[in-house]
């Protein structure tokens, strides 16, 4: 079939489309939350990689009554603060007027494929939508975009193909999720609750953090790894960027990807750059922690790098292995957030990151621990690298057949299609 035979079309030419209800004011009212309903919030739907299914809020009786239920196969798209971003509810929900609903109707239109054809016209919808205060698209402007639509059996072919690939990636990101928890529990089991194996025959002794095991120590920062800061080179001279082939990280570089592993830095800087700023190499496998405005961003480099003054980075040794260090910081990121001041955004100063205590088990249980969470990390690794090479292949794929370039049956072989609707 020829691109020629695909027609334009309104999105409520497609469905029907709907506005978000959430009437009252104030929106925080705490009678309207903590019931059994899902608030999805723009947040929640730019988080989503395609279907909806994790939510921070909930709704009350009262809530669900100012606002409105949406069935599972609803196409939310956001139309202020994050213009133009779509999911797909995997399962029933409410949202509020920043939210527009699309509801496909089955004789016209697969909801999937309207949700990929959002992502070629994202970028006119975000160009529309500037404000002086605030970004909005209006539903106006929204229905004003046309959709170039082909029949619905290739339709659906398409959005069969392109979502093979993002379920794929949702199973790998259950995957990585399952993984952390696992590591993050055995953590919390011996080292904050210490129920680690023998722990009914050990003694406790008293200590400044509380009770702990007898034989284990309690030191400062400074005592146990060396940490390291980072620095900017100055934007005004390219020789510092321009053709860089080291790594630099900037804060949003973590807060962005929110992965355990960072392969690649957004940005990277000359030698000339690294030597004429105070920007400092650190090691592959070293622990990147995010120290001022957003305190407690974590990720392990896997390539050596530097960062910006925005980091403390910490490097593991024979007593405090990776996955210890990591699991350590992520646990104590609420102290971190504590005892970080200042003015005009937060920080935690490397001066007082070292006095912090950090408690020393003993060598054998450590590395026990790190016996067991060490597989567990290289499989979420493995999981990370997967994804990002199932993205990139998708995002290649996405706009050639949405245009007619590469035509469905040129791909039957690629990978097998997968069922419409959300995933059980």
């Amino acid at each position: 079939m020829s691109v020629a035979d695909w027609k334009p079309a309104k999105l409520d030419e497609l469905g029907f489309v709907g506005r978000g209800k959430s009437r009252h004011r104030p929106r925080n009212a705490a009678f309207l939350y903590g019931g059994r309903y899902p608030f999805f919030q723009t947040g929640d739907i730019k988080a989503a990689n395609f279907y909806l299914t994790e939510y921070s809020q909930t709704y009350s009786e009262e809530g669900l009554a100012q606002s409105k239920l949406w069935k599972p196969g609803t196409l939310c798209i956001t139309i202020a603060a994050n213009i133009a971003e779509g999911a797909i509810l995997g399962i029933e929900g409410c949202f509020p007027d920043s939210v527009v609903g699309f509801v496909a109707d089955p004789d016209k239109a697969d909801v999937r494929f309207i949700k990929y054809y959002m992502e070629i016209l994202k970028l006119q919808m975000q160009n529309v939508s500037h404000g002086a205060t605030q970004d909005n698209l209006s539903v106006e402007k929204l229905l004003s975009f046309d959709f170039l639509v082909p029949p619905l059996p290739v339709q659906q072919r398409i959005a069969g193909i392109l979502s093979a690939y993002d379920e794929l990636i949702e199973n790998s990101q259950r995957r990585i999720k399952i993984l952390e928890s696992m590591a993050r529990t055995l953590y919390r089991e011996w080292f904050v609750h210490f129920r680690f194996p023998g722990h009914e025959h050990h003694p406790r002794v008293a200590s400044s953090l509380g009770e702990i095991p007898q034989g284990w120590e309690v030191k400062t920062v400074a005592d146990a790894f060396v940490i390291s800061g980072g620095g900017t080179p100055s934007r005004k001279e390219d020789e510092f960027w321009a053709g860089g082939t080291i790594q630099w990280y900037s804060p949003s570089d973590l807060t962005g990807a929110g992965t355990m592993f960072m392969d690649d830095s957004s940005d990277r800087i000359t030698e000339r750059g690294l030597a004429q700023s105070s920007a400092r190499m650190f090691p592959a496998r070293s622990v990147m922690l995010t120290s001022r405005a957003t305190i407690g961003a974590i990720a392990i480099n896997t390539y050596p790098a530097c960062t910006n003054q925005g980091f403390i980075t910490c490097q593991p040794n024979e007593r405090v292995p990776l996955y210890y260090l990591f699991h350590w910081l992520t646990e104590n990121v609420p102290t971190f957030q504590r005892m970080a001041s200042g003015a005009t955004f937060k920080e935690i100063s490397r001066g007082v990151f070292k006095t912090i205590e950090f408690l020393q088990p003993p060598d054998k249980l450590v590395r026990r621990f790190e016996a067991m969470a060490a597989p567990m990390a290289e499989q979420i690794l493995a999981l990370q690298r997967q994804i990002q090479n199932l993205r990139r292949t998708r995002d290649l794929l996405l706009p050639r057949l949405l245009s007619g370039q590469v035509a469905v049956d040129a791909l039957s072989g690629a990978i097998s299609d997968s069922p419409a609707g959300p995933p059980q």
